[in-house]
């Protein structure tokens, strides 16, 4: 039984060595002629604009979450789809509350306003309340 954990720590340290020995060596024999223009950055040809460091509206990453959500749905629903009479009513009415949690999560992401690409005012909270220092 040990022997095979030290086959597993013989391969974790083999593959470790020989990742850190191909990036030394990768280092050591490429050429290093930083620019002005190389280390610049790239946006899709276009000269940039602003800094880099930018924030992030995190609604981008709320819908992908959602699209992603209901992708797995639909890994999911269509092998149920095929094998559909074969499973009987208890398949189906296990279908339907999984469809419905889910609906449940769409829902609260859409009354939240997460979905809206722009943030209606009721969101928003008011410039005088943000330098009183009340909540909104």
């Amino acid at each position: 039984m040990q022997f095979a954990f030290g086959v597993v720590l013989v391969f974790l340290l083999m593959g470790l060595l020989i990742g850190i020995a191909a990036i030394t060596f990768s280092s050591l024999l490429r050429p290093s002629k930083p620019t002005a223009q190389k280390l610049q950055v790239y946006e899709c040809g276009e000269l940039p604009t602003g800094t880099p460091w930018m924030q992030f509206n995190n609604r981008f990453y709320t819908v992908a979450l959602v699209f992603l959500l209901f992708d797995v749905e639909v890994v999911f629903l269509f092998p149920w789809a095929v094998v559909f009479k074969s499973l009987g009513l208890f398949a189906f009415v296990e279908m339907f509350v999984f469809v419905g949690i889910l609906a449940l999560g769409l829902a609260y992401a859409w009354a939240k306003g997460d979905l809206d690409w722009v943030r209606s005012r009721r969101f928003l909270r008011p410039a005088a309340a943000v330098e009183k220092g009340q909540p909104a």
